[in-house]
């Protein structure tokens, strides 16, 4: 993700929407696109309903869709753009280009599968700026974090959130059960 210019280039890799009628939606992009569900949650961990989706068993969703209001959903479609980058060293140096803009990082989480910050970009989309963990706990998990610490640090406190959590899995292991649920969908 190294450009010819040596600058660091985050690729894009999931989106996530409003929608107003989550079941619904959920059967569209099952039948109409294949996507897999892969993680599902809402209260008490988050305070709407989400259904994380994907079609590549490397990545844990490539499509997110949080349930809200019909006012809310209407109001903004898009919950949120997300950009993978390959290591939390990475992650610092796009923490710097964004406060250099003046923007403000909004929240800064790890979800046990990725560590994440978020801020809203110069027309207020809402923007997420990650990278992977080698763990895996089911979704949705947002616990602060800071990225100040060392990686050896911020490694271990993910490592022991990850263990402590029901359906702790290695990535690699998640991955090929993701590839199994995969292979199984009906064509």
């Amino acid at each position: 993700f190294i450009g010819e210019t040596g600058m660091i280039k985050p690729q894009l890799t999931h989106v996530g929407i409003y929608v107003s009628d989550l079941d619904k939606m959920r059967r569209f992009y099952e039948q109409i696109f294949g996507l897999t569900v892969t993680d599902e949650g809402g209260p008490p961990d988050f305070h709407l309903n989400m259904v994380f989706m994907s079609a590549d068993p490397g990545e844990h969703h490539q499509f997110v869709m949080v349930g809200a209001d019909p006012e809310q959903a209407a109001a903004n479609m898009a919950q949120q753009i997300s950009f993978l980058v390959q290591s939390l060293d990475e992650m610092r140096t796009m923490r710097g280009r964004i406060e250099a803009e003046g923007l403000e990082i909004k929240r800064m989480v790890t979800h046990g599968n990725a560590w994440s910050f978020y801020f809203n970009d110069p027309e207020d989309n809402y923007i997420e700026v990650y990278a992977h963990t080698p763990w895996y706990i089911p979704q949705p998990v947002g616990v602060p974090f800071d990225l100040n610490l060392s990686n050896d640090e911020i490694m271990s406190q993910t490592e022991a959130l990850c263990r402590a959590t029901k359906g702790f899995a290695s990535s690699e292991d998640r991955k090929a059960t993701m590839r199994a649920m995969m292979a199984n969908m009906p064509q």
